[in-house]
């Protein structure tokens, strides 16, 4: 079996994970699901940002048949307080395509973070030049543990008014508003590119410098730590408590899902998904507005009565 990942126990983490890929060599099904790992939009959440009472319930069922539940979202941390009203008070979400782990006991305003695994800002500074050769147009804006920031052109994409405008460059500068808190990711954005050209454009581009994706249909590119994302910190999450990946199932609907659905012993793209996710994925299951993820769940639920 794969070895696991070692646990990390730093509010910081510097250092580089690599992504698991699936291994194929015992066979998922033959371990018992001790985690479920679940993206949050297009995936347990209706297009309306519900959740509804149907998966409300398959949730509260697997969490009293002992199988925790990990909210994985490319929100940002700062959005947590609205995770928390989506997800009714269960424990840990994983934020920022895995730039952060948030504690949601104690409900709105009462989050902490458990794990912070920061983007430098000089791997950002690089990523953002580069970006800015093979992209002209290219704007960004910087999401931090407490701040938003973005440059004047940057587009209203998101729902609160940014702390500061001003250029990128500025922004990750060492004397910086809010130079003293870390970095979660970088956004870019390009209202001409293709969306999955944008991706494959910047992942050249910027190479092991950080990692990059996209959950947004928009072209709107999602910048991390080297080696963060969603699947190499469920990695941590999961070594950190004995899990290994075949004991996981996983679900998704984007890019910023493949490497968490090819890393879990069982996984399942959402009949609304993205081609790449169609192909990474194990299994496929209804639509997100059809409550695709509480199929699954009632499903492996009576599997494990039997």
């Amino acid at each position: 079996m794969r070895t696991a990942a070692r646990a990390c126990t730093h509010m910081r983490e510097n250092g580089r994970v690599t992504s698991a890929t699936r291994q194929p060599e015992t066979p998922a099904a033959a371990l018992p699901t001790r985690l479920i790992a679940t993206d949050l939009d297009g995936t347990l959440l209706r297009d309306d940002k519900s959740v509804s009472p149907r998966t409300v319930a398959a949730l509260a069922a697997a969490e009293e048949a002992g199988i925790e539940v990990f909210f994985v979202t490319g929100r940002p941390a700062r959005w947590m307080d609205v995770v928390s009203d989506h997800v009714h008070g269960h424990g840990l979400a994983i934020c920022g395509n895995g730039a952060a782990v948030v504690d949601l006991h104690g409900g709105p305003g009462a989050h902490r973070f458990v794990k912070v695994r920061e983007l430098a800002r000089d791997n950002a500074l690089d990523a953002v030049g580069l970006l800015r050769d093979v992209a002209p147009g290219t704007v960004y804006a910087v999401e931090q543990t407490y701040g938003f920031y973005q440059e004047p052109d940057y587009p209203k994409l998101h729902m609160e008014i940014p702390d500061t405008l001003a250029p990128a460059e500025d922004l990750l500068a060492p004397d910086a508003p809010g130079a003293g808190e870390p970095v979660l990711k970088i956004l870019a954005f390009h209202p001409e590119i293709d969306p999955d050209a944008f991706l494959t454009l910047a992942r050249l581009a910027i190479g092991d410098r950080a990692n990059v994706t996209r959950s947004s249909p928009s072209a709107l590119l999602e910048i991390s730590g080297p080696g963060v994302s969603k699947a190499s910190t469920l990695a941590l999450c999961c070594a950190e408590r004995g899990i290994s990946h075949e004991q996981v199932v996983a679900f998704g609907d984007m890019p910023n899902d493949v490497e968490m659905l090819t890393w879990a012993g069982r996984s399942y793209a959402m009949g609304n998904a993205h081609p790449d996710v169609l192909a990474a994925a194990s299994g496929q299951t209804v639509a997100n507005n059809e409550d695709g993820v509480a199929v699954v769940i009632e499903r492996l639920l009576m599997e494990r009565d039997r």
